[in-house]
Formats: C-alpha cells, structure tokens, sequence
C-alpha cells in the first residue's frame, strides 16, 4: 500500500479543481500582489511625481497627475544652484570607500577564520559573534573619541572620509555572513589547489574569490545602501558642510529651499540607491558563483 503527503493548506486539492475556489485565489493573490506594490513603491512614485510638478499644483492637491503639466526645471535647479552635485560626489566618494572596506576586511577576515583556520579561529569567532549583542549607540562615544584621537599615531580623522571609511570595516555582521559562507564552500577544492602548490594567497585570489562573488554582491549591497544613507556618524564626524554627504546636508537645506527643488533633491537622492540596487540584484543572483572555480 503505498501512501501519498497530502500538502496542507487553506484549499485542498480538490477544492482546487473547482473553477469558482481556482480564480478566487488567483483574484486574491494579484490584489495582494496590487496592495504590496502600492505601499512598496507608492511612496517612491509620488515623490518622482511631486520632484518635477510645480510647488503650487504639489501643495495644492498633493496627489493629482501634472494639473498644470510638469516642471523639470526642478531637477536642474536642485543639481546646480543648491549644488546637490557636490553632495552627491561626496555621497558617492563615502559609499564606495565604505563599500571597499567593508569587502576587504570581510573577505580576508572570513578567509582567515574559515578557510585557513588557524588555532584562534574559534575565540575570535565568538568574539565577533559577542559584538553583536552590543547595541550600536553604546559604541558612538567610544568610536568617536578614538576617530578624535586614533590611538598610536594621535591624529584626527574630523572631517576627513577615513572617520567613515574606517569605522565601516568594523561590521561583524559581514564578517559573521562571509565566514558561514565560506564553511559551506567544497573544501575538496582547496585541499586540490593546495595540492597544486597554491599558498594561502593563491588560494584566496584564484579560488575563493570565483566562488565568493554571490555572498560578495550581497554585501556590496548592504555596504552601499547603508552607507548612502547613514546619517548619525557623518553628521558628528564631517563637520565642514562642503564634506557632508546627502543625508546631512538635504535636512538642513529644507529650511531655505522651495518645496519643489528640495523634493527634486530628495528624489535624485532616491533614484541612486535604487539603480546600485538593482545593478548588484542582477550580479549576485545570477547564482554562476560556484562554475569558475569548480569546473575542470
């Protein structure tokens, strides 16, 4: 006698073959479908809208469509004569030199820990774990006096990118996801390699970096967007408005700048973390992480 798993669910699979249950969920699951794009992307939508509709049709009648057509001068206005341009180069400069250290101390940090597996590993391994029970605000007083005064060399990081590059490196969490990646990995590969006479640097270059690059995109992606849109530590750390990146510098411009250029502004703030994004989506996805260093 055989027996069959009968799959569990809010209709079963008779119920299923009836026409009427069959379109009821079909209509219930595109309208969920329909409420989760709205809420996910409305917001995003209206202010693209709002950045090049002038500010009387916005205050007016916040959601109507261009009643009075759209004004893209916006967009131009907030770039050049409130020079969003010049934040968003130091927006840029700050997330890919977070990004580079955040990948860096990562990748050779979990290498060390996971692949070479030297005999401190573990106690290192739980320290690092450790820190992440540490509620990130403890850390602001320490971290800043040690950016004011790096210990050994006694130089201030104020107002220099390295306040923030630095700092950033310091992500256990990274640390932590690339070096369970890295377990995960066929070891079989690298005693092969070893056996080929590859060291530890070969190793690393020529055959855990190919299979790293799904876990990399990912934390690519969390380095980027993070660092885009932190606000807190550069606020403390670049006090020189010329250095100051978009999310520090676009609150204090609200204050003086028309409703319609600042809502440009943000809007152009937006649109880039959104296009890294998708850009980084489409690399670590692709799922070819493991065929360059396996096959042959």
């Amino acid at each position: 006698m055989t027996t069959q798993t009968a799959e569990r669910g809010i209709a079963s699979a008779l119920d299923r073959r009836r026409a009427s249950v069959r379109w009821s969920i079909r209509l219930t699951t595109w309208l969920l479908l329909l409420a989760l794009l709205v809420v996910g992307l409305g917001p995003v939508l209206w202010l693209a809208k709002s950045a090049v509709t002038p500010a009387q049709d916005t205050l007016r009648d916040p959601m109507a469509l261009f009643p009075n057509g759209a004004d893209l001068e916006n967009l131009s206005t907030a770039w050049t004569r409130f020079e969003i341009s010049r934040y968003f180069v130091n927006t840029l400069v700050l997330a890919v030199g977070s990004w580079f250290v955040q990948v860096l101390v990562a990748a050779s940090g979990g290498y060390v820990l996971s692949v070479l597996r030297p005999a401190w590993a573990r106690v290192v391994h739980v320290l690092v774990l450790a820190t992440l029970f540490v509620p990130a605000v403890v850390l602001l007083v320490p971290l800043f006096l040690t950016v004011l005064d790096v210990p050994f060399v006694h130089v201030s990081l104020i107002n220099s990118f390295w306040a923030v590059w630095l700092p950033a490196g310091a992500s256990a969490f990274n640390l932590v996801i690339v070096t369970r990646f890295f377990d995960n990995l066929p070891r079989e590969v690298f005693e092969a390699a070893q056996v080929d006479g590859a060291g530890p640097f070969r190793l690393a270059w020529s055959v855990v970096l190919p299979m790293s690059r799904p876990i990399l995109g990912v934390v690519s992606v969390f380095a980027v967007i993070a660092a885009w849109k932190d606000f807190l530590w550069p606020l403390l750390v670049l006090r020189a408005p010329e250095k100051q990146p978009l999310s520090v510098r676009l609150p204090a411009l609200e204050t003086y700048v028309p409703v319609d250029v600042f809502l440009a502004a943000l809007a152009i703030s937006t649109v880039i973390p959104i296009v890294l994004f998708l850009l980084f989506q489409r690399f670590f996805l692709r799922g070819a992480g493991l065929g360059g260093a396996v096959k042959g």
